[in-house]
């Protein structure tokens, strides 16, 4: 209930005024660089620490863009609850089955069951991913309006056209699941509440008894989704919507010197981070910065 990812919040930011294929690609070669790995694995966990600086850096920078855009932190928050029963999961996996971890004990669980430094710094590693990943996504779809989203989709997807992919359509339908995603929330939000005043209580009960409370949700949602859908074709056809004529726009948006600028800033960035991927250049021995030997591996 708490999610707002797909929901666009109106502004005159920098961040909304910026192109929004520029935003698609920064999206995207923000993703790519979280995943890329910046550590030599040598045994001591050094690995571990390069990527936690970078992810640092990562998320200080994004905190920023979040600032200028005037994203607000409280609806980030409130989606990481979603995130939480995942740590949660991963942590009781590591914890029963570790695998085969080796290196320094952190504490034991119980007698048989030892939890090592090295599983709890791998258990944040994946929990910052995560949530850069969360970020960036927040940040596209908060400040980049749903039909801009949709005219950068189409434009990343041109080359498909070549293959007589329906790049319009694919892109179309994306941009309206993304828009509706608040859209059904708010609307799933609003039956549980009419239940409730009925008398069902999703919270209390047999794990039996909630699953048969949930039916009275999930119909109405599927209705009102149809529903939804039916009037929304109704006004598209009724506006002229033709998904296999030409298609023209009533507002062109013009390539800018502040694009430019993006663009090149987010390819520097890039290249930075590809090269740091591959050259692996430790910065805590550039800075003569000591740090603690973590010894663990997973074979």
């Amino acid at each position: 209930m708490n999610t707002a990812i797909g929901k666009y919040v109106p502004s005159n930011t920098v961040l909304h005024r910026i192109d929004a294929r520029i935003k698609l690609i920064a999206l995207i070669l923000g993703m790519v660089s979280v995943f890329l790995n910046y550590g030599v694995k040598n045994g001591t966990g050094t690995e571990l620490y390069m990527n936690l600086v970078i992810e640092g850096v990562l998320f200080l920078l994004l905190s920023v863009l979040f600032l200028v855009g005037k994203v607000r932190f409280l609806q980030l928050f409130r989606q990481l609850s979603a995130l939480w029963s995942m740590v949660l999961f991963l942590l009781l996996i590591n914890f029963f089955f570790p695998g085969n971890v080796s290196g320094e004990v952190a504490f034991h669980l119980g007698s048989n069951h030892p939890v090592y430094y090295f599983t709890l710094f791998n258990l944040l590693y994946v929990f910052i991913r995560l949530l850069l990943f969360l970020m960036m996504t927040d940040l596209f779809t908060t400040t980049t309006k749903p039909m801009e989203m949709t005219g950068a989709l189409e434009w990343l997807f041109t080359p498909l056209k070549l293959l007589h992919v329906p790049v319009h359509k694919f892109a179309m339908a994306l941009s309206l699941a993304l828009r509706f995603i608040p859209t059904l929330i708010d609307e799933a939000n609003r039956i549980m509440k009419a239940q409730a005043s009925r008398g069902v209580d999703y919270r209390q009960g047999s794990f039996k008894d909630k699953i048969r409370s949930l039916t009275s949700l999930i119909i109405p949602l599927f209705m009102a989704s149809f529903l939804t859908s039916g009037e929304l074709a109704d006004a598209m056809e009724a506006r002229g919507y033709d998904p296999d004529s030409r298609r023209t726009r009533y507002r062109v948006y013009r390539w800018g010197t502040k694009d430019t600028v993006a663009l090149a800033l987010l390819l520097l960035f890039l290249a930075a981070m590809v090269t740091e991927a591959v050259l692996h250049y430790d910065l805590f021995v550039a800075f003569n910065v000591p740090v603690p030997i973590l010894r663990g591996s997973v074979a």
